[in-house]
């Protein structure tokens, strides 16, 4: 099972008043950090867009524990893996740690998604292609 390590250093624009993470700002780590889980496997956006014609892997379901706080200067590692594939759709698993302790845990569920055939404005889940699930699967 292919896992992606990113460290970061929390920035003060990532903080509320109190210095302490605007729990927002967790999801966009997390979004970043699914990006370079599918990059590390050679699976770029505009690689997936090219080759598989999708437009991506939209958001549909999100669960999140909050720990521990994290505040300005906190060196912190976030852990990435898919945890689950279905048909058109994959959770994805993310833990973030500062020092040794889990501060946040969150899955995500995403869907292999392209333009409605019908209607542009419409997204359609599509079927997650076999290459996709052999490079970033949990098997």
């Amino acid at each position: 099972m292919l896992t992606h390590t990113h460290v970061r250093t929390i920035e003060w624009g990532d903080c509320d008043p109190a210095g302490i993470v605007f729990h927002p700002r967790y999801l966009a780590y997390f979004d970043h950090a699914t990006c370079l889980l599918f990059a590390k496997a050679g699976l770029d956006l505009a690689t997936l867009q090219a080759r598989f014609a999708v437009i991506g892997y939209p958001v549909v379901d999100l669960r999140s524990r909050f720990l521990a706080p994290c505040r300005f200067g906190d060196e912190v590692r976030i852990e990435t893996r898919i945890a689950e594939f279905r048909r058109s759709s994959f959770d994805v698993h993310h833990v973030l740690h500062r020092s040794e302790a889990v501060a946040v845990e969150a899955s995500v569920t995403r869907v292999w998604a392209g333009w409605h055939p019908d209607d542009p404005q419409r997204l359609q889940g599509r079927p997650v292609p076999e290459e996709v699930r052999e490079a970033l699967g949990p098997g």
